[in-house]
């Protein structure tokens, strides 16, 4: 994983308290990249929220080359174009989707061109990542990777789409999200479908809709592909496995590919005589990497806003029922509530991943990924694999490249309603920083950066360090990052309701041109801002956490705190060199640390210092 992004006398302190060594220590233990691919995703409905927004949100928790054939950690904005008659829009394979390159060359960068498609008359702007984000039309879109029993890789002229072109196009092109679901389903049967099984999320002013799909089984082109309407009022979740099941006939809030049935019959997925064709059990075998990888996120986040639900966190099996497809928060959802959803490591529950020695003695709830850790299915139609060790999957992971959320305003002009709140790296430590959907630009922090490459103007790295940074001592820094992330969210909010009113007046005066500028420097301004706290923020946590001890620069104390009792009898700190019968004291049994200094005699034995120190 990446991160810095410190200022340029960040490197100075660098260079001048540190050296040149510890940096590039820093630097290869934070850049290592993790073959890691995974994402959570959430919608609320309008009549699920408290001031009937539409909110939605997307962990992108992966590594590696998107359909830009870059890292996948900064936003691109896409502008709105018309085009010529008769021209042809180039989709582009994606590096990411599980399958192997295909096509040609010719797209910039280095982008393979696997097929092309006619392009309409006129494209609406967006902003997009490894994924479609959000379009001038307030369209939002989230996108979950799943395991599915077919995976074909892509091929000229018979499987030219993955997810990443399919959310990019509904953006250029639809401005609802049932237009959306039918576009992507419809470009799938006639252009072919490769790479992992996946999910998307489209949602608009008014409802949201989720299509699920995944390769042919049957064939060599086309796809399957299920998308459902959310029920207005319900919160659906999303977190790396199929969340469709039965596939109704003649339910109108249930659309699917024409060939579904027959294909998957044909395939010898299904038949007629089992009833109602299960989407999830016929097309995947559940979870990937290991059992609870998926159905964990959704347990947390389903009883977090629905405890009423009283759902187990333990299930029979990845086919479980338990977890409805939908549900009704027990209360309505707040802004902050959505913009934090992500912040989440099982807190005050069985499976914190702050607690225990896991953690170490500073609460550090992020797990490093090992071999066990790979995220290649366990299971097939007749066997499980059952892995040396796992650890839980959290919702915000250590492997995060960005996280947002979108909303949707409803009591706001067209032109303002559309709001991106978009956070670089890990979703916990990060700050989600708001971009207009008719914003032109974005801060070019924002709009840059590698995970192979140290940028310190890069927001990824701005963020990803200070992570990395407060694993040394989490306990303690979390309540530095978590103050300053609160105070800057809130700035941003008021900022941002005060441009609303600003750019409002300018569009009730017809002035959409100035007042389009005003969202704009307001976007990027307030991206730059963002950067430069952070940073700020950083020099000083660098300073306070040195070396093992916390500093006030200002007071010039300095606390030397050491380490939880815990940790020390966990480790037996109370067998080292406290007295010199030190080899006497290593071969005495059963000693427990009990936080105590005990006074004796200079002349004492070890038996008597024995017998203090065990009474104490």
């Amino acid at each position: 994983m990446n991160s810095f992004g410190i200022m340029e006398n960040i490197k100075g302190f660098f260079r001048s308290r540190f050296k040149a060594g510890l940096l590039i220590l820093l630097l290869s233990l934070i850049c290592t990249p993790n073959p890691a691919s995974a994402c959570t995703i959430y919608v609320v409905t309008p009549g699920a929220s408290s001031d009937r927004k539409t909110y939605a949100g997307h962990t992108n928790d992966g590594v590696g080359k998107d359909w830009r054939n870059r890292d996948g950690i900064f936003l691109t904005y896409v502008p709105a174009a018309d085009h010529k008659k008769n021209s042809k829009r180039p989709v582009y394979f994606d590096p990411n989707s599980g399958s192997d390159a295909a096509g040609d060359k010719g797209g910039g960068s280095d982008r393979k061109i696997l097929g092309y498609i006619d392009q309409i008359s006129h494209t609406y702007a967006y902003y997009t990542a490894s994924y479609g984000i959000i379009n001038e039309k307030n369209l939002v879109s989230a996108e979950c990777t799943d395991y599915a029993k077919h995976e074909p890789g892509a091929e000229e002229k018979k499987r030219i789409f993955y997810s990443s072109e399919l959310s990019n196009i509904a953006l250029e092109r639809c401005s609802k999200s049932k237009e959306a679901v039918k576009l992507v389903g419809k470009l799938i049967d006639d252009y072919g479908y490769y790479g992992t099984g996946e999910t998307l999320i489209f949602a608009d002013e008014n409802e949201a809709w989720v299509i699920e799909m995944c390769g042919n089984p049957a064939g060599d082109t086309g796809g399957l592909w299920v998308a459902i309407k959310i029920p207005d009022g319900e919160i659906f979740v999303a977190a790396n496995e199929f969340r469709i099941r039965e596939v109704e006939k003649d339910n109108p809030d249930i659309i699917y590919s024409e060939n579904l049935f027959s294909n998957a019959e044909k395939a010898g997925l299904w038949k007629p005589s089992d009833g109602e064709l299960d989407w999830l059990s016929t097309v995947s075998y559940g979870e990937y990497s290991h059992p609870y990888y998926s159905l964990m996120r959704i347990w947390r986040l389903e009883s977090t806003l629905a405890p009423s639900l009283n759902l187990s966190p333990y299930v029979k099996d990845t086919y479980t029922r338990d977890y409805p497809f939908s549900f009704k928060p027990d209360e309505k959802v707040t802004f902050t509530q959505a913009l934090n959803m992500f912040r989440d490591h099982y807190e005050g529950t069985e499976f914190d991943l702050t607690k225990g020695e896991a953690a170490g003695p500073f609460g550090n709830p992020y797990r490093y990924l090992g071999p066990m850790d790979a995220h290649t299915s366990f299971m097939n139609e007749n066997s499980m694999e059952i892995r040396a060790g796992v650890n839980v999957r959290p919702i915000s992971a250590i492997f995060c490249s960005y996280s947002y959320m979108t909303e949707i305003r409803p009591d706001l002009p067209d032109e303002l309603k559309g709001v991106m709140w978009f956070g670089p790296a890990v979703a916990y430590e990060t700050v989600y920083a708001p971009v207009y959907a008719n914003s032109h630009k974005i801060s070019g922090s924002y709009s840059r950066g590698d995970r192979l490459e140290y940028d310190p103007d890069a927001a990824y790295w701005t963020f990803d360090f200070l992570t990395n940074w407060a694993m040394l001592k989490y306990d303690a820094m979390i309540k530095d990052i978590s103050e300053e992330q609160k105070k800057i969210e809130a700035n941003s909010l008021s900022k941002l309701e005060k441009t609303d009113k600003k750019a409002g007046k300018l569009f009730k005066k017809g002035d959409r041109k100035n007042a389009e500028k005003l969202m704009t420097k307001f976007s990027v301004t307030r991206g730059d801002k963002i950067i430069s706290k952070w940073k700020a923020l950083t020099k000083k946590m660098i300073v306070k956490y040195s070396n093992g001890l916390v500093t006030d620069p200002k007071t010039e104390k300095v606390e030397e705190n050491g380490y939880p009792g815990w940790w020390c009898d966990n480790t037996g700190y109370q067998y080292g060199p406290r007295t010199y019968f030190f080899k006497e004291l290593k071969d005495t049994p059963g000693l427990a640390y009990t936080g105590k200094t005990v006074s004796v005699p200079k002349d004492s034995t070890f038996g008597e210092i024995l017998k203090q120190i065990k009474n104490d």
